[in-house]
Formats: structure tokens, C-alpha cells, sequence
């Protein structure tokens, strides 16, 4: 690992971006160019302790886990985040199979809607970011790790608590979606992959899981329309939009609601008071 040259590229891309970039408000009092420390680590769920000891040199060797929200906070290109893992000691990730990375241009979308609900998800219907609106309506996905950060394991290894942001009455057509899903992934990225592995526990421990598995759908599709149930506010009524990355491995979701209607109003509340309790 080369903590200097380390500190030094941390340092020079932070200074090449304004909250503006990122989106955050500026405030006062913004003496130099760029973001500040806390900043950067608020955007990549760190301690700012941490990501000052990376600057200071003084930090150990990050995780794989660390880069790659280091990567996404600070809107490095697919070079600029291979460099990054390479400083650290780590052979660039596979771009070919890689579901984790999000491309700035994807962010800076994301970045711009602050009054309703969007996150992006990769094809294993994992939320990679997602803005404050969308952790108030669904949930903070930061803190999912292994295979429960993938949508799909959630919903047919622990139904009890994932089925319930929906009606009892459209379990059947999601569950139907994410497997089709999980196998236009699985023939993408091949046995050995993160899909194959969910493949793999799911069948051994869902018996509908395996049932919709031997239908053989294969689709990746998002519904127009959808009822989300929050746990305090009931049922919410949202038009889903995804906007596909070229190749098709990441998907930007956004949910709105029809203007003036009662759904609108739950998710103007929702952005307000943000992911505090109702």
C-alpha cells in the first residue's frame, strides 16, 4: 500500500469537486476550493476520523468495501477507481462482472433529485446509493452486507420483514420479477458468480423460490406502477421510472406521484422529516 501517493490522490480529487458536484449545499464560510474531509466521508458512510487518517497517512489499508464507496463519493471514473485499488494493494476489481461501482454520470442525476424517492440498483436488485428520500420511504440499505444486500435473497430468505414494504396481493407478481430477473443476471455473469451463490442458498432453503426458478422466465423489468406500504403512513401510490447504464447493469429508479394526490402529500411529508420516526 502507498499511503503518500494515497493521501496525495485523495486529496487532489477532493479538491476537484464542489458540494454543487455532489449534492450538497455549499453554506457559508467555504474558505477552500472543494470538499471538505467530512464531507467526503459523510458521502462514503464513514467517519470523518477515518477518512482523515487516510489524508494524514497514518491509516491502515482500507477494505475493498471502503474503495469502492470511496470511489462513489468521490465520482471517480472506472481508471481513476482502478488506480485507487491498486495504491492500496488490491488488483483492479473485474469490469466485466463488477455490480458495485455506479458511474458518475449516473450520480450526478441521482445527485439532483432531492423531492422524491430514487436510488440505483444492480441487477441483482442490490441499492448501491439511494438519496434521502428514498432511506425514509424504504429504509437505509447501507448497512445490508453479503448476500442480503441483494433484493432478491431478502425476499425469499427473510419474506417476514422484506414482503413487508408491499401488498399481501402482489407478493406473487414481485416474486415472479425478481426471479425472472436473478436469471437474466445469472446468464450474464455465469455460475460462479454472485448470482450463481444466491442461486444456489435460495434453492436450498426456499421451496417457492424453486418453483418459480423452474418456470424459466427470464425478464428484467421494473413495474410502471406499484403500491408501497410504509410502516407508519400505509400505502403509498408511485409511478417507478428506471434509466438503464448503457450496458444495462445498473438501473436509476425514481418514484413520483401524481400531483395533488395523497400520495404526493406521504412523500412530501416523508422528505421533510427525513428518516426520523413518524
Amino acid at each position: 500500500m502507498d499511503r503518500d501517493a494515497l493521501a496525495d490522490f485523495l486529496l487532489r480529487r477532493r479538491e476537484a469537486l464542489t458540494p454543487e458536484d455532489v449534492g450538497l449545499r455549499a453554506g457559508p464560510r467555504r474558505r477552500t476550493p472543494g470538499l471538505r474531509r467530512e464531507e467526503v466521508a459523510q458521502l462514503a458512510t464513514m467517519s470523518a476520523d477515518y477518512y482523515t487518517r487516510l489524508e494524514q497517512r497514518r491509516g491502515p489499508q482500507p477494505s475493498a468495501q471502503i474503495l469502492s464507496s470511496l470511489a462513489r463519493a468521490l465520482r471517480l471514473s472506472e481508471d481513476e477507481r482502478d488506480y485507487l485499488y491498486r495504491l492500496c494493494g488490491y488488483s483492479a476489481p473485474d469490469r466485466a462482472h463488477l455490480t458495485d461501482y455506479v458511474r458518475p454520470g449516473i450520480l450526478r442525476v441521482l445527485d439532483r433529485l432531492h423531492d422524491t424517492p430514487a436510488f440505483v440498483v444492480s441487477v441483482l436488485d442490490e441499492v448501491l446509493v439511494q438519496n434521502d428520500a428514498a432511506r425514509a420511504l424504504l429504509g437505509d440499505a447501507s448497512s445490508l452486507s453479503g448476500l442480503d444486500r441483494s433484493g432478491i435473497h431478502r425476499w425469499f430468505a427473510d419474506p417476514e420483514h422484506e414482503r413487508r414494504r408491499y401488498r399481501e396481493i402482489d407478493h406473487p407478481r414481485q416474486g415472479r420479477a425478481l426471479v425472472a430477473s436473478l436469471r437474466a443476471a445469472l446468464g450474464v455473469m455465469g455460475p460462479s458468480s454472485r448470482a450463481g451463490q444466491i442461486v444456489e442458498e435460495l434453492s436450498a432453503r426456499s421451496v417457492e423460490f424453486v418453483r418459480l426458478w423452474e418456470s424459466h422466465e427470464v425478464a428484467r423489468r421494473f413495474e410502471q406502477h406499484k403500491v408501497l406500504v410504509h410502516p407508519e403512513l400505509g400505502e403509498i401510490e408511485v409511478d417507478c421510472q428506471a434509466l438503464f447504464t448503457e450496458d444495462e447493469s445498473q438501473a436509476l429508479i425514481v418514484l413520483t406521484a401524481a400531483p395533488g394526490s395523497e400520495a404526493a402529500s406521504k412523500l412530501e411529508f416523508l422528505r421533510v422529516l427525513g428518516t426520523q420516526r413518524v
